[in-house]
Parts: C-alpha cells; sequence; structure tokens
C-alpha cells in the first residue's frame, strides 16, 4: 500500500474515531443530565417523606386521646 493511501486511511480512521467520540459525549452528557434530574426528583421525594413523618406523628395520640375520652365517658355516663 503506497503511503499516500495509508495517510488517506488514517485520516478517515481518524474522522470517525472523531464522530464516534463526538456522539459518545453527547450521550454521556444527556446521561449526566437525567442523572441529575433523578438526583432532584428523590430529594424532593425525601423531603416530602419527612414531611408526611413528621406530620403523621399526632395521629396515634389522637387514637388514645379519643379511646381514653371514650373511655371516661363510659364510666362517668353510667
Amino acid at each position: 500500500m503506497p503511503d499516500g493511501e495509508v495517510a488517506l486511511k488514517l485520516s478517515e480512521l481518524r474522522g470517525a474515531l472523531e464522530v464516534g467520540l463526538a456522539r459518545i459525549d453527547g450521550q454521556l452528557a444527556l446521561l449526566v443530565q437525567r442523572n441529575d434530574q433523578t438526583d432532584k426528583a428523590v430529594g424532593e421525594l425525601e423531603e416530602r417523606v419527612a414531611a408526611l413523618e413528621r406530620n403523621r406523628w399526632p395521629l396515634p395520640a389522637l387514637s388514645v386521646l379519643i379511646a381514653l375520652g371514650a373511655l371516661v365517658w363510659g364510666v362517668v355516663g353510667r
């Protein structure tokens, strides 16, 4: 193979490699963006769950108070 053909093939190979790497870079950038969005969504969900857990604590206490009220009403009402 003459040197000119080798240089031409190497140039074509280099171009194909650059195109492939650019495509991979674009796909990686998209994956990073999606990962960031997922991290943000998970963080928001964690905040919502924590808020629900904080607001849930009165329910058992209310149940106990209602039960005690019913007991007192039952005993006093007789």
